[in-house]
């Protein structure tokens, strides 16, 4: 597995500048590792196929000794990956979380936070994890300028059901962000036709997408198709969740179907997605 990252990351980097090679081919050598570790858990190890971890963060432009944060992590996919790497290469890993300051937060999403912290508390594996509270009613991510990297996955069609709160999450981020940081984008792409506002399927086409985060201040730096998937099909009877990893069965809220065939969907494999770079600029 450390073989086979190594050279992921190596056939990457022949498509991105090469800065200082040595120190560029020890942070792959961290990268490969972090990703190849046995602090990862199998089912999330058994998605690298569909989710290119190394060449997906390479193409963002994860480095040694950055200040990497996260929002909305769900099950800790890219934690097991980005907290050891900050661990070994000096960096600083933040993960949003419920936002313990909301007096009307519910007991799930307490419990739900306190699972996430008890997971990721080895220091010994994944070096101090630190938190920021996240809602609609959080205050800033952490102080303003102080954060290379904000990456969010598969998020943004949550937010975009709520206008405010999107505009509320990417102010916060161009706050934290240096000037040059970097805003990573993993989302779920839609064709490009007349879309649900309430993208009630889960996708997003790319045009929206850059376009809510231009107006907010960013610039588009570069595109990947590194997590594309032609054989998204992109309708599904519900939405991009029939595929993996959710694989639901069912409307939302009604229980599993069992004589749901989830053959085609499990053929098609996890969906089409783009993959983007955003700069803050500098002042």
């Amino acid at each position: 597995m450390l073989r086979a990252a190594m050279a992921a990351a190596a056939v990457f980097a022949l498509t991105v500048p090469a800065v200082a090679p040595a120190v560029a081919r020890a942070a792959d050598a961290q990268l490969a590792a972090a990703v190849a570790g046995d602090q990862r858990s199998a089912a999330h190890k058994a998605r690298d196929g569909a989710r290119n971890p190394v060449e997906t963060l390479t193409f963002w432009g994860l480095k040694p000794n950055q200040t990497v944060i996260e929002l909305s992590p769900g099950s800790g996919y890219w934690t097991e990956i980005l907290a050891p790497y900050a661990k070994a290469t000096g960096g600083t890993y933040v993960a949003t979380a419920a936002d313990l300051d909301n007096p009307s937060l519910s007991d799930a999403a307490k419990k739900g936070r306190a699972a996430f912290e008890a997971r990721y508390a080895d220091e010994a594996k994944f070096g101090k994890v630190r938190y920021a509270n996240f809602g609609p009613t959080s205050g800033a991510l952490g102080a303003p300028g102080s954060a290379d990297m904000v990456i969010t996955a598969r998020n943004i069609h949550n937010w975009a059901t709520q206008p405010a709160m999107l505009e509320k999450v990417l102010k916060d981020i161009h706050a934290v962000l240096k000037p040059g940081g970097v805003l990573a984008v993993e989302e779920h792409r839609s064709d490009p036709k007349p879309e649900d506002p309430k993208f009630a399927t889960g996708y997003m086409s790319e045009a929206t997408v850059i376009a809510a985060i231009e107006k907010a201040g960013f610039k588009l730096q570069a595109k990947s198709e590194v997590n594309a998937n032609a054989k998204d099909t992109k309708d599904h009877p519900f939405g991009v969740w029939t595929l993996p990893p959710v694989r639901r069965t069912a409307a939302f809220g009604q229980p599993d179907d069992p004589n749901f065939d989830r053959t085609k969907y499990d053929a098609i494999g996890e969906s089409d997605r783009m993959t983007l770079r955003f700069v803050k600029a500098a002042s």
